[in-house]
C-alpha cells in the first residue's frame, strides 16, 4: 500500500515488491509483542480443546497483561462471548483467528487513513505535530517529511518547539538529511510566531505540505491548552482552515503511560489523529489496538525501527494478524 491516498503506483511488480517490504517490517518490528502474546494465549487455552468460560477468563488476563487496555479487553470479551454462543462450538485452535476477526471489527469504526493533500485552495496541507519529550516526535515529523518528498511533495517544517534548543537542532538535522527547509527562530522566542513564519514562507513558495513540531512538555494543561490554541490562532492568520490535521505522538513501549498522555492530550487540544511510535522494542504493543478503540481517535501511522521506511500506515486486519501470528 502506498504511504500518502495521492500517490499512486502504476508498476504492479513495484507495488507487490513494496507491500512485501512493509509486511516484513511490520513482522519483525511487532515480533516481540506477538512472542509475548501468543505465550500468554497459549496458557490461557492449555489442556483445553474448547473455548469455554475459563479459557475466555485466561484470555481476559492475557490481554489486559499484553496492555491491550481493560475498557477494549472487556468488548473483546463480550463480543468472542457472544460468538461462542451462537457457534456452539469453537475450538481453540480456532481463536486466534476468530480474535483477529472480532477486533477488526471493533476497530472499523474508526478510520485509520494516511494524511491526505492536497487541498482544492491551493494552500499547503498544515500538520501540527504534539506529544511529550521523548516519544519521537521530531523523528516521526523527519520521517513523514522524507514520505512527503519521495511522493512528489514539497515540504516545509516548522521549529515551533522553541522551549529546548536541542528541539530546533534535531529538527534541523533532518531537514538537512530529508532536504527540506526548517523555518526556526531564536530559543525562547514565541512558537506561534514561528508557525505563522513557517505558513507564510510555505505559502508564498507553494509548497504542499507544512509540518509543525511543538513543545514537548505536558506538566500543566492549562498552559498548554493555550500555548496551542494561540498557535492555531496565528496560523489561521495566514491559512484560515489550518492546521488541518493535529498529530499526537505517543510512545508505545509506555504502554497504559501512552493512554494517559493521550486522555490529556485530548483534553488539551482537538486531536484528529495519533501516530504510535517504539513499536520494535516493546512487548507492549497491544497497546495501539486499545488507544485505537477507546479513543475513537484515528491511528494514522506506527513507529517500527529507526530507518526512514518503517513508519508505516497503521492497517487494523494487517496489525492484528501480525501480532496474532497469522501474517
Amino acid at each position: 500500500m502506498a504511504f500518502f491516498s495521492f500517490f499512486n503506483r502504476s508498476d504492479n511488480k513495484q507495488d507487490n515488491t513494496v507491500h512485501q517490504a512493509e509486511q516484513q517490517t511490520l513482522e519483525q518490528g511487532l515480533v516481540k509483542s506477538k512472542t509475548s502474546l501468543l505465550s500468554r494465549i497459549g496458557h490461557a487455552i492449555a489442556g483445553k480443546s474448547t473455548v469455554d468460560d475459563e479459557v475466555l477468563d485466561n484470555l481476559e488476563e492475557a490481554l489486559i497483561a499484553s496492555d491491550v487496555g481493560v475498557e477494549t479487553t472487556l468488548q473483546i470479551i463480550e463480543r468472542l462471548q457472544t460468538r461462542v454462543k451462537k457457534d456452539k462450538y469453537v475450538s481453540t485452535n480456532e481463536l486466534n483467528a476468530l480474535l483477529v476477526d472480532e477486533i477488526c471489527q471493533m476497530l472499523a469504526a474508526t478510520k485509520h487513513t494516511a494524511i491526505t493533500q492536497p487541498l482544492e485552495t491551493g494552500n499547503p496541507y498544515v500538520v501540527m505535530v504534539v506529544g511529550v519529550n521523548g516519544v519521537g516526535k521530531t523523528t516521526t515529523i523527519g520521517k513523514l517529511a522524507w514520505q512527503y518528498k519521495q511522493a512528489g511533495k514539497s515540504v516545509y517544517l516548522g521549529a515551533a518547539d522553541t522551549f529546548r534548543a536541542a528541539a530546533v537542532e534535531q529538527l534541523c538535522i533532518w531537514g538537512e538529511r530529508v532536504g527540506v527547509p526548517v523555518i526556526k527562530q531564536q530559543q525562547g522566542s514565541d512558537p506561534a510566531s514561528v508557525a505563522f513564519d513557517t505558513l507564510q514562507s510555505a505559502k508564498a513558495n507553494q509548497a504542499d505540505v507544512v509540518l509543525i513540531d511543538t513543545a514537548g512538555r505536558l506538566h500543566n494543561k492549562v498552559n498548554l491548552m493555550h500555548e496551542l490554541t494561540k498557535i492555531k490562532q496565528v496560523m489561521q492568520k495566514v491559512i484560515p482552515d489550518a492546521p488541518h490535521e493535529v498529530l499526537l505522538v505517543l510512545d508505545g513501549s509506555t504502554g497504559q503511560n501512552a493512554f494517559e498522555q493521550a486522555r490529556q492530550f485530548a483534553a488539551a487540544t482537538q486531536i484528529t489523529s495519533l501516530a504510535i511510535t517504539k513499536l520494535d522494542g516493546t512487548a507492549k504493543g497491544g497497546v495501539v489496538i486499545g488507544i485505537s478503540n477507546e479513543m475513537q481517535i484515528p491511528v494514522r501511522y506506527i513507529g517500527l525501527g529507526e530507518q526512514m521506511t518503517d513508519l508505516q500506515l497503521f492497517q487494523p486486519e494487517a496489525f492484528v494478524k501480525s501480532i496474532l501470528g497469522l501474517a
